[in-house]
């Protein structure tokens, strides 16, 4: 069955830097959209930045300029780099997909189990 997996989560200081990366196994046609979520104590998931198969990307306004989303089509991965972290970016972050694969057909959204990022001096 596909699955995702999210690594790279941790403790850093404000201004710091991390590096999530997720990796899509399993038995997999196609991947269109990847992207990436995250959710904070006692507030609602949100969508942070999201990559077509064809490269384009969006943001939350409240990263642009400081995380960038990037994928690798051949391997299935896909990856976060997150710079000059805030206090704020803490939450649990997720990686999303929407996928074809075997053996059901058509198309579903997959998840990762979430990683831990925590921005504290």
């Amino acid at each position: 069955q596909v699955q995702l997996v999210e690594s790279g989560g941790g403790l850093v200081q404000p201004g710091g830097s991390l590096r999530l990366s997720c990796a899509a196994s399993g038995s997999i046609f196609s991947i269109n959209y990847m992207a990436w979520f995250r959710q904070a104590p006692g507030k609602q998931r949100e969508l942070v930045t999201k990559i077509s198969s064809g490269g384009s990307t969006n943001y939350a306004d409240s990263v642009k300029g400081r995380f960038t989303i990037s994928r690798d089509n051949a391997k299935n991965t896909m990856a976060l780099q997150m710079d000059s972290l805030k206090p704020e970016d803490t939450a649990v972050y997720y990686c999303n997909g929407f996928i074809k694969g075997s053996p059901i057909s058509g198309w579903y959204t997959f998840w990762g189990q979430g990683t831990q990022v925590t921005v504290s001096s």
